[in-house]
């Protein structure tokens, strides 16, 4: 087995302190300054541009060499089996956890909407005109038209089936196969010292991606939407500690202890709002805990598509919220119609700062029972929600490659716990398992 594009580096003590004060005065000039905070814009898309340059092509490494690196292709089968399963029962339960709170709070009753006074312009900008697809369609549009067209849409299921292929492609070559895995291991290298060359300017994209939010839409303007913004934060934080933590604590490891030794990622995450920002990283901490390579180059990119716990929560809370706003019953048959789509759909959702809403706009045009109009009563706050989406889907990721690599046999539960503990700062050797 190789030893994999990249090995565990000592935590970043600074960083996360760097990003926190960023964030903090994005808040401040957003607050005080809305015209200067909002002229921040292109630093944080600046950043995250760079970093989306740089994910496809990173996806596309640590799975094909995952696979290949694997040697048994049973083995990665049945991690893919097990990643697979576990995905679809979080999200599941994270989509039924979302509705049950939006029915418990009512958010949206009492606005009283009419579809005719809202600005169905502004979600197809918000959106960039994207329409529904069917379920045929929505399955076709996951095999490219060309090897590098995936690469050129940066659409990160199309990215994921060209690296499964290759990756199968290359263990099953045998011994020919370990030239051309050895070209990806260095090119896999250099997109690792490229991403931490650009994680460098993190605590400048946080500022200007905060400074835009708060400048742009304003704190005090979203009184009368805070109960679903603030619902929603309490729902994924109890998805977190409870639901996660729950999970964590069969894993044999502390959900507080691993949030803390995640902490630089957290932060990254908080200030731009997307999770793909920190992905490399993540990667890296989690081999760095004990958690073997090849288990850890498999589940954590295709959690990214298939694992969006956060997403999940918000896409049943938000289309209730509508549906309540715009006094829309919905009978059982509608909410489990929607589950259904809901199922489908957020697996294709961007890890992304406004894939959800993206999603979420797909979704309610293929039911045709929620207008998609009403989607213009949460554009003041979606980007705000976009936090709590992004960590919350961030976590679940971690979680889900501990529970994958416990479950598989190949997680060095004594070193986790060293790690977390800080008493192990060095990652042995990796050893065939």
């Amino acid at each position: 087995m190789t030893s994999g594009p990249h090995t565990a580096t000592p935590p970043r003590n600074h960083l996360y302190v760097q990003v926190l004060v960023a964030i903090a005065a994005g808040i401040a000039l957003g607050s005080l300054a809305p015209s200067w905070a909002e002229a921040m814009k292109p630093l944080g898309d600046g950043f995250i541009r760079l970093v989306k340059m740089l994910i496809a092509p990173i996806i596309f490494c640590t799975v094909a060499t995952g696979i290949a690196g694997a040697g048994d292709l049973r083995r990665v089968g049945r991690v893919g089996l097990k990643a697979l399963l576990y995905f679809e029962g979080m999200t599941t339960l994270a989509l039924l956890i979302g509705l049950a709170v939006v029915h418990l709070l009512r958010p949206g009753v009492g606005i009283h909407a009419t579809a005719e006074s809202l600005d169905a312009g502004a979600v197809t900008a918000q959106t960039h005109g994207r329409e529904a697809q069917g379920l045929v369609q929505h399955l076709m549009n996951i095999i490219p038209e060309n090897l590098v067209g995936a690469f050129v849409s940066g659409e990160i299921l199309q990215v994921l089936l060209v690296a499964v292929l290759v990756g199968l492609a290359l263990a099953g070559m045998g011994k020919a196969g370990e030239a051309p895995l050895r070209v990806l291991d260095t090119v896999a290298k250099v997109l690792f010292k490229l991403i931490s060359m650009v994680m460098v300017l993190a605590p400048f994209g946080a500022f200007g991606a905060m400074a835009y939010t708060v400048g742009h839409y304003g704190l005090a303007s979203l009184g009368h939407l805070m109960h679903l913004m603030l619902g929603f934060y309490a729902t994924s934080l109890v998805f977190v500690f409870v639901g996660l933590g729950f999970v964590c604590r069969l894993v044999g490891v502390s959900i507080f202890a691993l949030l803390r030794y995640l902490r630089d990622e957290l932060l990254i995450v908080l200030g731009t709002s997307s999770s793909e920002t920190v992905l490399p990283q993540l990667m890296d901490k989690l081999e760095h805990l004990g958690c073997d390579a090849s288990v850890v180059r498999i589940v954590v990119p295709t959690g990214y598509s298939f694992n969006l716990d956060g997403t999940s929560i918000y896409l049943t809370m938000a289309a209730v919220f509508v549906a309540q706003a715009l006094d829309v019953q919905l009978s059982l048959g509608d909410e489990l119609g929607l589950l259904a789509v809901l199922l489908l759909t957020s697996k294709g959702a961007a890890a992304v700062t406004g894939g959800g809403f993206v999603t979420l706009a797909a979704t309610l045009q293929t039911t045709h029972v929620i207008p998609v109009a009403g989607l213009s009563l949460l554009l003041g706050i979606d980007r705000f929600m976009s936090e709590a989406r992004a960590l919350t889907n961030m976590v679940g990721n971690s979680v889900a490659t501990l529970v994958v690599s416990r479950w598989e046999g190949a997680f060095d539960l004594s070193r986790a716990r060293a790690v977390l503990e800080g008493s192990a700062t060095t990652k042995p050797a990796p050893t065939e398992r």
